[in-house]
Parts: structure tokens; sequence; C-alpha cells
């Protein structure tokens, strides 16, 4: 990652060594591996606990919460509407904001309601057994995925470590800067001599010492590799810096998500909507369950409730697994009549992609596999740092590691630094988290390199 020499010869009497493609490109990306594994590691190492206790909490919460999720079959479910009714009578001071009835057999409808004391993005859950109508509970629910609170506070202690968004910039500075270590990880691991390729792949059982550490810190790494990348390409979808440039590239390329119309669709019944959506027991306008039966979409969904005159019921599907249901439909809260409709089918390519990558990153695209796939790259990624800093410690006497090699840039062809170069600038620009301690690293190098220059 130097652009710098620490040699003390004069400078009329310096050489430039001979140019080498491979061997300065190998240059460069130990020294970016080392020096950015090092300082990026501690920040890598808290996503990645985290992301881990996140990944197991999706199967965590179903049993800590089993009372107000599941309840023993039993028939045929009560209407709808009256399961709604049974949570407005149990929180007379909410205002239902939704519902999502129960899908499967055993299982739950959630009433979404506003209530006193909730956290942004948060919306109070009333659980009740579509079975017998008794309320079986409330929780604080969080994000579009209804996160039940465990899981919540996971999900914010790997989102920003509970700082707000302050601590945002803990994960976007890991996820800007994971790519690079990646990538540099994986320039190193390839162009290491070896006498069969099978040594790329498995570990070396021979080693021992320092060497058998690298053997499993290169291993590991190669198969996470793919894994890893993906996670801090979705993970910057979400960050403040990056996420903006990411934003103004689809919104330039027509990729954003789509949203539903329609909504609106009720203004022309005036206060009678109105009315409908917040006194229900006035008895006008569509209930809940014609507004499902209208809509005539399968599996899970959720009904949002209309907050103003103008606008409609909107009845979405919930469902992120493979194959993903994400379609969604407006209806017209005085005559229950569908009056838009969105399929997921019809998003744009980016717009899918970037449903699919959320999905697949917060463990639902593949449900439990998916889950799997996320605590193992992240425990990959615990043992990969683990390792790295083993190696660090081994490379000096005292427990500190030997500086790598200063000067790596002179050894690459002229051409090819300029192409690094353009490079490194483009992915600055679009992952200034990435930008700005490159170019603070870069400034910081040249210092130390002039002063030891001096001292010399």
């Amino acid at each position: 990652m130097s652009l710098t020499t620490a040699s003390t010869e004069p400078t009329a009497r310096r050489k430039r060594p001979s140019t080498s493609l491979s061997g300065g490109l190998r240059a460069l990306a130990l020294r970016l591996h080392f020096y950015a594994g090092v300082i990026v590691a501690p920040f890598l190492l808290v996503a990645a606990v985290s992301g881990l206790l996140y990944a197991c909490s999706w199967q965590a919460e179903k049993i800590i919460y089993a009372e107000q999720l599941r309840v023993p079959a039993a028939g045929e479910r009560l209407p709808l509407e009256r399961q709604v009714e049974l949570a407005r009578e149990a929180r007379p001071d909410g205002k239902v904001l939704a519902v999502r009835p129960s899908a499967g057999s055993g299982e739950t409808t959630r009433v979404l309601m506003s209530a006193d004391g909730l956290g942004a993005s948060e919306r109070l859950a009333v659980f009740v057994d579509p079975y017998r109508g008794t309320v079986k509970g409330e929780l604080a629910v969080y994000g579009g995925s209804e996160a039940l609170p465990v899981r919540a506070w996971l999900s914010k202690l790997h989102a920003n470590l509970h700082l707000g968004d302050p601590g945002r910039y803990y994960s976007e500075f890991a996820a800007s800067w994971l790519w690079a270590v990646v990538g540099g990880g994986l320039v190193l691991w390839a162009s290491r001599r070896r006498r069969r390729r099978r040594e790329l792949l498995v570990p070396d059982r021979g080693a021992s010492g320092r060497r058998r550490t690298l053997s499993l810190h290169g291993t590991v790494g190669l198969w996470s590799a793919a894994g890893l990348l993906f996670l801090s390409a979705t993970g910057l979808t979400w960050s403040a810096g990056s996420g903006a440039r990411i934003d103004g590239i689809q919104t330039a390329l027509n990729g954003v998500t789509p949203t539903l119309a329609g909504t609106a669709a009720a203004a022309h019944h005036g206060a009678g909507a109105h009315d409908h959506a917040h006194a229900h027991h006035a008895g006008s306008g569509a209930d809940a369950d014609q507004v499902l039966a209208a809509a005539g979409l399968a599996g899970p969904v959720e009904i949002g409730y209309p907050s103003r005159p103008d606008e409609a019921f909107t009845v979405k599907q919930t469902d992120q697994s493979w194959p993903v249901r994400q379609d969604s439909a407006a209806v017209d809260p005085a005559t229950a009549e569908v009056v838009a409709t969105l399929r997921f089918a019809d998003y744009p390519f980016l717009a899918k992609l970037t449903s699919l990558g959320v999905a697949a990153h917060t463990g639902q695209l593949f449900g439990p596999a998916n889950q799997v796939l996320l605590a193992a790259l992240a425990l990959g990624l615990v043992l990969l740092i683990g390792w790295g800093y083993l190696m660090w410690w081994r490379r000096g006497r005292h427990g500190f590691g030997r500086p790598v090699p200063r000067g790596a840039w002179r050894t690459v062809p002229p051409w090819a630094l300029a192409l690094l170069a353009a490079g490194a600038l483009g992915a600055a620009w679009l992952v200034p988290l990435f930008g700005y301690p490159l170019a603070a690293f870069l400034v910081l190098d040249v210092l130390i390199g002039r002063l030891r220059g001096r001292a010399g």
C-alpha cells in the first residue's frame, strides 16, 4: 500500500528496480493486505461476531418466543376481522397499522399497532390465536422482517453498535475495506509457488508453526472469499456514504425498486374511507377478510391499513425466501376492489438483484440454509482474523511483526501503476470510507518513509 521507499542511500545513487508486473503486484498486495488487515481487523471482528449472533437469532427467536408464535392447530380459523378486533380490545390505546394473518398451521396472527414508547422503525405486535381467539402476548417488532426483540437487538448491534447513526460508520468502514483485504489475500495466496494445485484448496497437514497457520489462513480465506465479497457489496447498500452513491447509480440506470401505484384510489370516497380505517365498528367499507380475498395473494402477506382519507389498503407478500414472493396490491377500502398491482416479476433487473441480495445478506433467501451459510462465513472471518494476527505476532522475535518491505510500487510497470491508481480513485469515489482512510494511510506512509530516510 506504500508509495515510498525506506532506502537510506543518496538519491543520486539509487537505481530503479527492474519492473515486474507479477512480482510488483504481489508486493503491493502483500503491503495492502498486511497493513489493511492489521488496522481494519478489529472492526471486521466486531462485525463478524455480531453477524454470527444475528445469523443464529432467526432460529433462537422461534424458541425464545414460542409462546407468542405457536399455538396448537384446532379446526377453522376465526375471521381475520374478528382477530383484529380482539387485538384492539387487548390494546385499546393502540392504532392498527397492519395485520399479518396466520400463514401456516399453528401460527399466530400478528396485529401491528402504534403505541407509546416505541423506537424508530418499531411497531407493537399483538399475537392472536386464530383458532380460539385468545391474545397470546405482545412484543415490539423491528423493521420489515418483523424482528422480535432478541433479533432486533442483535441487528442493531451489528449495524451500529446501538450508537444510532454515528455507529453506522463502524460497519461501513468494515464493509468498505473487507473487499480490499479479501482481494489482496487472494492475490497473495494464488501467486505462491506450489508443486500441486491441490495445495491451493486444502491445508498443508504436514506443516507446523507459522507455515501451518499460513496454510489454514490461505485455504479458509480462499473458500470464504466469494461469500465475504458478497457480504461486503450488499452491506454497503445500507451504508450512509456508499449507499447514497449506489442509490444514485441505480437511479441513473433505471434500477430503483418501484412503488405501488393506486394508493390514492379511495380519495373520491371522502371521509367514509378514513372513518373505516380508524373506526371499524361503524360497519362501513370493506373489512380485513374482504381486502385479503380481493388481493388474491398467496403465502405470507401483510395488510397495511390506510392512514389518510385518500389512501387504499395495501396487501403485500412478505415471503423473501426462494422463490421470492413480493407481489403487492392496492385495494379500495370502500368497494374492496383492486385498484393497482405490482409484481416482483416486473421489477427492473437491478431492483430484483438488490432485493435478492438484501434477503441473502439477512438470512432470508434460502431460509435455515442461508442462515447456516452466514454463520459459517462469520465464523470463518473470525478464524481468519485470529490466524492473521498470530502470523503477525510470529513475524518478529519479540512479538511485534516485522514491517513489510517498502518501495513495492517501484517494481510495477508504469502503465499498470496508472491503471491501479485509476481503479483506486474510482473505488474511493464509490466507497468514501475506503478512499479517505487510504489517502490518510498513504500520507502517513510517506511521512514515515521520509523520517526514516533522514534518520539513516
